[in-house]
């Protein structure tokens, strides 16, 4: 019971709190207003045309109606569209049951919170519907307002697209934020995976020279030693001094290339391969994650083993980690391409567009490609790296 009870109020944040009880106050102080206001009150100030109707109701049961509309935006997080088709129900039944009231005060002060709310919250679709209910209920709080009455929408209505306009704003610019700063972070990755993979190239070259190096400095000795056969006592000693000589110059210049192998006190760890993705799906302790390899198995170019790996590790970052969840990679080695396959359900507060967007950036860098649907929680993504080679 205690469970339940706690769950109406999971993912309510402070700030809703403080929102939806300035409202709620606000409305009480008004219907309150209401009840103690006198007929010979009413009179005198219509006659000083502060207002336009007679009060036709001082029942204490105004109060509690006026904060069915004000206290669901609590959950305007959940979903905002039934939170203003509920305060549009509660004021119309306001207006049915209590008539000629004043409401504007703490209705008008509703819809503007309600169009902004529904504005940044929603979609472009979902918030053209909550600008529509906000405006049907612009016309709930004053069509029967004995305050303003009628004439109040002139005002009103250019307000809440205002409002509506001002929050669509802020939607954007967040977004382009949000956007800005994966892609910063995006472009920091490549540029620290693209001076990885100079340093390995360079370590490869480096390499391949100290083996040419050996060879050629072992074949030199070779050779010297095999002419040292027959020589007299001072040839011989001043073959040993050359030989000699030889060697530590081969030895000096492995020092210099070992050396620039090590990267002087530089630590760097071995760029990410195919051969990781074991490791990275088992972060997945909860979720049934699987590994399934085909075709024929090899090591490809370092950019496209890179490339792999992050592909996946983007897709796979966004994916649901939950016992019940399952998680599928596929890599398929063709002969000339690896075909990528990432199947799974999309956690609910990740962002898979952007996932996605990153992964079609990283196989666009190679010149492949990625396709990917998105439907009922579920993602299913296939990306293609040409292999050159």
């Amino acid at each position: 019971m205690s469970e339940g009870f706690s769950g109406v109020f999971r993912g309510i944040r402070p700030v809703d709190w403080v929102l939806a009880g300035a409202l709620t106050a606000l409305g009480v102080w008004l219907m309150l207003e209401n009840i103690q206001f006198t007929d010979e009150h009413a009179r005198s100030a219509i006659a000083e045309g502060t207002m336009v109707h007679a009060l036709t109701s001082h029942s204490w049961l105004m109060l509690p109606a006026f904060m069915l509309a004000t206290v669901p935006v609590l959950w305007w997080r959940r979903n905002v569209v039934v939170v203003v088709a509920i305060s549009l129900a509660a004021m119309v039944l306001h207006d049915l049951l209590f008539g000629w009231v004043t409401r504007c005060g703490a209705g008008l002060p509703l819809v503007f919170v309600l169009a902004y709310l529904g504005a940044v919250g929603l979609e472009r679709k979902r918030a053209t519907i909550v600008l529509g209910l906000t405006g049907l209920l612009t016309v709930a709080v004053a069509v029967v307002d004995a305050t303003t009455g009628f004439d109040v929408l002139v005002l009103a209505v250019p307000i809440v697209a205002i409002v509506f306009g001002i929050g669509r704003a802020v939607r954007h610019r967040t977004a382009m934020s949000a956007e800005l700063k994966a892609r910063t972070s995006d472009l920091r990755q490549l540029r620290d995976d693209r001076i990885a993979l100079e340093v390995a190239g360079d370590r490869a070259r480096l390499s391949r020279e100290l083996d040419g190096l050996l060879l050629e400095r072992l074949a030199q000795l070779t050779a010297a030693a095999e002419t040292g056969q027959g020589l007299d006592p001072g040839s011989a000693r001043a073959l040993f001094e050359s030989i000699e000589s030889d060697s530590r110059a081969t030895l000096d210049g492995m020092r210099e290339i070992v050396g620039l192998l090590r990267g002087g006190d530089v630590a760097l760890t071995p760029a990410p391969t195919v051969a990781h993705l074991d490791a990275l799906l088992a972060r997945h302790t909860q979720a049934d994650s699987r590994l399934v390899v085909t075709g024929d198995p090899r090591s490809l170019p370092a950019t496209v083993e890179l490339s792999a790996y992050r592909i996946v590790e983007h897709l796979v970052n966004v994916l649901a980690d939950e016992p019940d969840s399952r998680i599928e990679v596929g890599m398929r080695f063709d002969d000339d391409a690896l075909e990528i396959h990432v199947k799974g359900p999309v956690l609910k507060s990740s962002d898979i567009k952007a996932a996605v967007a990153r992964a079609r950036e990283r196989a666009s860098f190679l010149g492949g490609s990625l396709e990917a649907k998105v439907a009922r929680g579920r993602a299913d993504v296939v990306a293609m790296l040409p292999v050159l080679g």
